[in-house]
């Protein structure tokens, strides 16, 4: 049963980082003042890999246990999160409201990994990693609102 849940887990976690499949960053982000400590483009992928076998594994060990309501409510709410950033920052262009997103998205991933640890505390541990890259993810997403004053400014105008 663990390995069906699982599979199940991890699928929602593809189907929410395939937007970075549909939406990539593209020569608009290329072109954006970005601060000097940017991860090479080679670590998302295999950082958001690792990420999501952790919260796979996180979710189908707590789905198995009894008082898992709230635990499995907060991780469906952080993996809608996670899947809607993309497309508001690098499809819509959006950087503020993208900030808006991640913001959610660090309360819920935080407020999941609590859940997830009152109920199975090798599940809550294994969110320790996602929520320290959501808030380098954060910073990152802050600071090129703040080094692309212009392009913030434009969030209002049509996307070309």
């Amino acid at each position: 049963m663990f390995w069906l849940l699982f599979g199940i887990f991890l699928a929602a976690c593809f189907a929410a980082g395939s937007t970075g499949g549909l939406f990539p960053p593209g020569p608009w982000y290329r072109n954006l003042n970005k601060p000097f400590w940017t991860p090479p483009d080679w670590v998302f992928p295999v950082v958001w890999t690792t990420l999501y076998l952790c919260m796979a594994t996180a979710g189908a060990r707590v789905a198995l246990l009894p008082e898992n309501g709230i635990a499995m409510a907060f991780w469906a709410l952080q993996v809608a999160l996670n899947g809607l950033w993309t497309p508001v920052f690098f499809g819509l262009k959006r950087i503020r409201l993208g900030m808006f997103v991640l913001s959610a998205l660090w309360v819920s991933v935080f407020a999941t990994l609590v859940a997830l640890w009152s109920v199975d505390w090798i599940a809550g541990a294994l969110f320790i990693p996602y929520l320290i890259w959501v808030t380098i993810a954060g910073a990152l997403n802050a600071s090129v609102w703040r080094l692309n004053p212009q392009e913030a400014k434009q969030a209002g105008a049509p996307v070309a």
